[in-house]
């Protein structure tokens, strides 16, 4: 008996509570979907189902069964995951991404990290957008990333949540850059420059909500990625922005001549980071990535990191999670 198709069948009739609809979402025919229900009863030696002409209800028993049958597909999938990346013996290939924010020294040390505990795994890293890591988890052609909340995080396992401390990028010659800390309020009449709404529609929405909250309604708000079209904005436009103090480092430490980071009063914002990968798709590479990851930042940016994810509570009206 193929134990997991058989399983997987079971998991489909429970969750649809009508065989019908299971046989439709695994793509087969009716009667062989019961017929295999009626093997795995016997092998198993318990009734999973009640059914009649009209309702299939779950038994006791089946309810049981189903929480370890579920966790027995989920590693069942994380072996496939391992044994896809498995190339000439021990080499295997991890795809991995990271947000465009991330200081080149976290980079670095989260490469060497996974370079030491994975000798035999090639990392392919990329530079890429929440919205693009989503994206690219959800059709299989990425294994783990650095996501940024809040975002649908639908079919995800989350590692610690970690925040990053935000701060606004300004010329040393506004006002507010002689403050030792920047309201909000204290930006009003500045232009705003944030990533494309795309790479991340809740977070850039979070945005500006908290800023017009807080007193600052930006003259305009201007789209930039590249940190030298950023800089050319940020000492031509009248304009401002928003980084962690780890990526600006060099700002916040006093080190340019004509720009300044300084911290947000109250820390009205942050980046809420947090490794994800597919459900039941987590294996050794990706632990240790995500390890790597949070070690990282936390030496680089200091941030605070919960023992668990936080709980992410679905926003109706916006659909999105945080």
């Amino acid at each position: 008996m193929d134990l997991v198709r058989h399983l997987e069948c079971f998991v489909a009739v429970a969750e649809e509570s009508h065989f019908g609809r299971a046989a439709a979402r695994l793509g087969m025919a009716q009667p062989p979907l019961s017929q295999r229900i009626q093997r795995l009863e016997r092998e198993l030696g318990v009734r999973l189902f009640e059914r009649s002409s009209r309702h299939v209800a779950i038994t006791k028993a089946g309810t049981l069964v189903l929480v370890e049958a579920r966790e027995l597909l989920a590693r069942h999938e994380a072996l496939m995951a391992t044994a896809r990346r498995i190339q000439d013996g021990e080499s295997g290939l991890l795809r991995a991404a990271l947000p465009p924010d991330i200081a080149g020294e976290t980079v670095a040390a989260i490469l060497a990290e996974c370079r030491r505990r994975l000798p035999g795994v090639k990392l392919e890293l990329r530079e890429l957008p929440t919205a693009q890591q989503l994206a690219q988890l959800r059709v299989h052609e990425l294994d783990v990333g650095l996501i940024q909340h809040p975002c649908d995080v639908s079919g995800l396992e989350l590692g610690p949540v970690l925040r990053r401390e935000v701060g606004v990028l300004l010329p040393r010659g506004a006002p507010a850059a002689e403050l030792d800390d920047v309201s909000l309020a204290a930006l009003s009449g500045y232009d705003l420059i944030l990533f494309p709404r795309a790479n991340a529609l809740a977070l850039h929405d979070d945005i500006l909500t908290t800023c017009a909250g807080n007193g600052f309604i930006p003259a305009t708000v201007r789209h930039g990625e590249g940190a030298s079209f950023i800089r050319g904005l940020l000492l031509s436009a009248h304009a401002v922005a928003f980084g962690p103090r780890d990526t600006h480092r060099a700002l916040a430490e006093g080190q340019d001549r004509d720009l300044t980071w300084r911290p947000l009063a109250n820390s009205p914002l942050d980046w809420r980071h947090s490794v994800a990968w597919r459900t039941g798709r987590g294996d050794t590479a990706v632990n240790v990535f995500s390890e790597a990851a949070i070690h990282a930042l936390e030496h680089a940016a200091a941030p605070t990191a919960s023992a668990a994810p936080r709980p992410l509570h679905l926003r109706p009206a916006a659909e999105y999670q945080l």
